[in-house]
């Protein structure tokens, strides 16, 4: 009796190492409401996904659904097809586009989870939706203090001696204001002095009226480098400095060195970042680590790795080895907590209005 005891008892213990030592692998669907290969958003989930794949800890279908509106009711059908068939743990979406779409799925299938990045139109509304976004005042941030050192170095071509630096923004809205506010910090903290020239497209796709602002900052203001952020309609601050060949563009949410023409990539100095593979990342390591967030929005930034900077090419060739430390110092400042980057988000609000018109030009 003692031996049979002994034996089951082993047994058990064994089974307790192995459940211990084979952490859950989630099935995972990836819904592209676009294709991959944009170099942007989708791919960089896409990119989070398949490190995931490589280290055994999830399994996962992609499907790419399109993204012109003729697509749009496949997107609806797909949700549905998806989470009706139970097969999958985790269904993975994201952007501004596809709330309305994925609340009605979300709200038919209370037992299913969903991921929703860069998006928190209905957060709390569904128990089995969590939505990721992303610190943009600490982008904000880097990109402040990058380009305040960057707009005095006049060993660097198109840049004159004004400390002046421009802010392209889409609405006049929190989310905006709070990449404006980490910049206008960011930007003060490496010269007190700076001014930035802000203006707001209220568009996210036309670039005319981003680019004849950015004709304004530069031949009337002096700016050298205009940070768009604006979506699409940010870029036409850098059609703009490509006009006058008097300035440079910064891009923002991804690494716009890859996305625009050559022509307008070689005037992009660097791009602020939302890192939504390394989000997608955090999510499956919380997990694993018993932590759950449905039903909640989580903001991640950059001790996370959900925000950060593009250091290679341009960045890496035109700044200065104090301008690339300045960058660096600032970071490990946000990480340490020795630093605490202003907001336009939630109760302790800066007030934007009031810190843009404090550096106008």
């Amino acid at each position: 009796m003692k031996k049979l005891f002994a034996t089951v008892l082993v047994l058990v213990l064994l089974l307790a190492v192995a459940a211990v030592a084979e952490p859950k692998v989630y099935n995972v669907a990836y819904l592209v409401n676009g294709n991959l290969g944009d170099k942007s958003f989708f791919d960089s989930a896409a990119s989070g996904i398949e490190a995931l794949e490589k280290a055994g800890r999830v399994t996962c279908t992609t499907i790419e659904m399109g993204g012109n509106d003729e697509d749009k009711p496949r997107w609806l059908s797909t949700l549905y097809d998806v989470s009706e068939s139970g097969d999958y743990d985790i269904i993975i979406c994201g952007t501004y586009q596809m709330p309305d779409f994925l609340k009605e799925v979300a709200t038919a299938y209370p037992d299913q989870k969903y991921i929703i990045f860069d998006d928190n139109t209905y957060v709390g509304d569904n128990k089995n939706v969590l939505n990721l976004t992303y610190k943009q005042n600490d982008m904000g941030y880097l990109i402040g203090i990058f380009a305040a050192c960057m707009t005095t170095d006049t060993s660097i071509p198109k840049i004159n001696p004004e400390p002046v630096v421009g802010f392209v923004g889409g609405v006049d809205s929190p989310v905006i204001n709070d990449f404006l506010v980490g910049f206008i910090q960011g930007a003060k903290s490496a010269n007190p002095d700076i001014k930035v020239d802000t203006r707001y497209t209220n568009d996210y796709v036309d670039t005319a009226i981003a680019k004849e602002y950015g004709l304004s900052m530069i031949n009337d203001n002096k700016c050298d480098i205009i940070w768009g952020v604006a979506g699409n309609a940010g870029n036409g601050a850098a059609e703009a400095a490509l006009q006058t060949d008097k300035a440079w563009f910064i891009g923002v949410d991804s690494d716009q060195e890859l996305t625009l023409s050559p022509d307008l990539a070689a005037l992009t100095l660097t791009s602020g970042l939302k890192n939504i593979g390394n989000s997608i990342v955090w999510v499956i390591d919380e997990l694993d680590a018993g932590k759950e967030y449905w039903g909640t929005e989580v903001t991640l930034g950059l001790a996370e790795g959900g925000v950060g900077i593009v250091t290679d090419k341009n960045f890496d060739k035109y700044a200065s080895d104090a301008t690339k430390a300045a960058v660096a110092k600032a970071q490990e400042d946000v990480l340490s907590g020795a630093l605490t980057v202003g907001t336009a988000i939630g109760s302790n609000a800066v007030d934007p209005v009031a810190l843009r018109e404090s550096v106008r030009p």
